[in-house]
């Protein structure tokens, strides 16, 4: 079952960081990728205030928000499970804490215990479904939003039909 060919690539972690930066809804957003660790565990962005993505009354625009935290933990889980999993979000929630102003960060990390908890749930064949969190800061290291990820996740052999057929 194909994932779209970037999952299909084996691209370092620079490279990713460079395609993440060049990605025109990024770009759009403001949004930069700072740091992305040789494992894809652990995944630094920011969102600098510019005019295009400042909101009525002048704060960073929510979609903007959003956008910096929507594909990171889906990306780091596919990197560390492998193409012998079907990874994909499916679902996402924003709760905004205060509003945004000056630069905002979002640090992603993903525990080997996240990634022992998706292999044993899935051992069997069964989705698994995990909600990840992350919080984005303000310069001075204040939350300013909450982002909830769901993601489904499944053994890529448990979709095959009977028989190895594709």
């Amino acid at each position: 079952m194909s994932q779209g060919y970037l999952s299909r690539v084996d691209f370092s972690p620079a490279w990713m960081r460079r395609l993440f930066n060049l990605w025109p809804p990024f770009r759009a957003a403001g949004v930069r990728v700072t740091h992305i660790d040789p494992e894809f565990r652990q995944v630094t962005v920011e969102l600098r205030a510019r005019l295009l993505n400042r909101n009525f009354v002048g704060t960073h625009f929510g979609g903007s928000m959003f956008a910096m935290a929507d594909p990171f933990y889906m990306i780091m889980m596919m990197r560390n499970l492998g193409r012998d999993y079907v990874v994909w979000d499916k679902a996402g929630s924003i709760r905004f804490l205060k509003p945004g102003r000056g630069t905002l960060t979002a640090r992603f990390e993903l525990s080997q215990a996240m990634l022992d908890e998706a292999v044993a749930r899935t051992a069997g064949g069964s989705k698994h479904e995990p909600t990840f969190a992350v919080e984005i800061t303000d310069a001075k290291g204040h939350p300013v939003a909450r982002v909830e990820k769901t993601l489904h996740i499944r053994r890529a052999d448990s979709l095959r039909p009977a028989g190895g057929q594709n």
